[in-house]
This record gives structure tokens, C-alpha cells and sequence, in this order.
């Protein structure tokens, strides 16, 4: 099994993909090859998907971090 990543394209009323030349060979495919494709959509995650998903869910206040943070960085700038 080969893993690539490639872009759907326009072609006529359909749609194509094109396979990596590299995989054509190492599989041995010809024209008539029969493949299986699983289709696994790479999504963007947009900020309005996540934005609030850990509110309430921190047990410490965001200030506390942040002034641990700091603490622990001037101990080893120091």
C-alpha cells in the first residue's frame, strides 16, 4: 500500500487524479489497473471551529500559566 498526497483537477465534466510516477512503478500499474482509493479530505481547521472549545475546561486561570512561564524562564536565562 502507498500513501500520496494529490490534487483533485477539472477534467471535462469529471474530475482527476493524477498518481506520483513514482508509485506507478513501484506498483506496477498499467492502464486498466484496477485501485482502491480512500478518500481522506485534508481540512483547514478554521479558528470559529475552536475558538472557546477549552473554556472551563482549564483548571488554572491563564494569568497563573503565564506567570509560571515566566518564572521558569528567568530561572534558566539566569
Amino acid at each position: 500500500m502507498e500513501k500520496a498526497y494529490v490534487r483533485v483537477k477539472k477534467w471535462g465534466n469529471s474530475y482527476e487524479v493524477i498518481l506520483p510516477s513514482k508509485i506507478i512503478k513501484e506498483q506496477n500499474i498499467i492502464e486498466g489497473t484496477e485501485l482502491e482509493i480512500l478518500i481522506n479530505q485534508k481540512n483547514k481547521t478554521k479558528v470559529k471551529d475552536i475558538f472557546g472549545i477549552l473554556k472551563g475546561k482549564l483548571k488554572r486561570d491563564t494569568d497563573d500559566l503565564l506567570k509560571e512561564v515566566n518564572r521558569d524562564f528567568e530561572k534558566i536565562c539566569s
